[in-house]
């Protein structure tokens, strides 16, 4: 009798425990609705030991032309040392789940372990077809599989194995609007605890309210990317440039890398569309910005200022680099005819650390080179 009631306690603490963690991860995921503080939660929530417990967590996305399943999230160790380390922090400092949940902000900014991990998943790209069995089967159903380690064996040069290093893990696939659009895995690659009925039967709960709120966040992010996104150019607007250089500039501070920015305005542009016409003053504009973005970098962020004005931030790029940036995208626009026209640009360029720590003076001193650069007679870059 006393087994039994042991035993019966034993579960009874099991289930008030997960029923605990869908509340606090449930109050989590309200706090925002970013796709990457999301699926930083969500994660969380499966790895912390006041989660589900795994040791590692993946988020991986198909894109929209279904070609491609693209890393976007993980959580935990590349090696077992590391996970020491991890741990041993977490358990010293007492952290809780939103402990572990506030520290994304200080990951974003920093290049720690953590940081280097979630890299590590997002230049993960795997082509979404049959070679790449497990996560082309996963994909075709809404179900959680659970490969052990004996039978994952029989598909160790299948990629997802390999770039993983994976033995016995769960895959289950993200539902949304009845359309697979991603997958999760877990594992506990370095406890080797092996994986019980009951914990895949918390797991798929869990992922059925993390669906939903990963199909909230993305349906916010798509409104938002519109609301920031100049209908003419395609480019981002004005909003998104201060919103996204108070981020940049953070994580310049945080890890100490250069930053620059560029004002980059049209020469002499009212003069076009007096001869030509507002129509075809919006027609040089698209083929403008489309020159510009053709010579910036992935990283950069490019956005339509105003009127014939455009704005570049230029994460890790200091003056030097900037200027060179600068003069390959005059020189492009002066060599090339549009709409049997020959346009021109001033471009002026300031950094940080040097010429300012804070977002208004950079802009200010950006601003004043460009006028500067109008005043020596246009069609030039100068730096501040």
């Amino acid at each position: 009798m006393n087994d039994i009631i042991q035993r019966l306690q034993k579960e009874l603490d099991k289930v008030r425990s997960q029923l605990y963690i869908f509340y606090e991860l449930n109050k989590a995921m309200r706090t925002t609705l970013r796709l990457d503080e999301i699926t930083y939660i969500i994660l969380t929530g499966i790895t912390a030991h006041a989660g589900l417990g795994f040791n590692r967590a993946v988020l991986l996305f198909l894109d929209n032309d279904k070609k491609n399943v693209q890393g976007f999230m993980g959580i935990g160790p590349m090696d077992s040392k590391e996970s020491g380390a991890i741990w041993h922090s977490i358990e010293k400092d007492k952290k809780n789940l939103y402990d572990l949940i506030d520290n994304y902000n200080f990951i974003k900014t920093s290049k720690n372990m953590a940081y280097l991990f979630i890299e590590f998943i997002r230049s993960l790209t795997f082509e979404y077809c049959s070679e790449n069995k497990i996560l082309f089967d996963s994909l075709q159903t809404n179900n959680t599989f659970h490969f052990k380690k004996l039978s994952s064996s029989e598909f160790q040069d299948d990629p997802l194995i390999q770039k993983l290093n994976l033995e016995e893990f769960l895959i289950c696939s993200l539902w949304i609007k009845n359309q697979a659009k991603g997958i999760i895995i877990v594992d506990n690659c370095v406890t080797k605890k092996p994986i019980e009925p009951d914990d895949i039967k918390i797991f798929n709960m869990f992922i059925e309210q993390a669906s939903g709120a990963i199909e909230n966040s993305q349906s916010f992010e798509s409104t938002l990317t519109k609301a920031h996104t100049d209908s003419l150019t395609s480019l981002w607007n004005y909003g998104y440039f201060q919103y996204k250089l108070d981020e940049e500039l953070i994580k310049a501070n945080s890890i100490k890398l250069p930053l620059s920015v560029m004002m980059i305005d049209v020469d002499d542009f009212k003069k076009f569309n007096d001869a030509y016409g507002h129509i075809q003053g919006d027609n040089a504009l698209k083929e403008l910005s489309a020159i510009i973005k053709e010579n910036c970098r992935k990283i950069d962020i490019l956005c339509r200022y105003g009127g014939e004005e455009f704005s570049l931030i230029l994460p890790n790029n200091n003056k030097q680099d900037a200027n060179l940036l600068g003069e390959r995208i005059r020189k492009s626009i002066e060599q090339k005819e549009i709409i049997s026209y020959n346009f021109t640009v001033s471009i002026g360029i300031s950094s940080y650390p040097e010429d300012g720590l804070n977002k208004l003076t950079i802009i200010n001193q950006a601003d004043k080179s460009l006028y500067q650069a109008k005043r020596n007679g246009k069609n030039q870059v100068v730096l501040t």
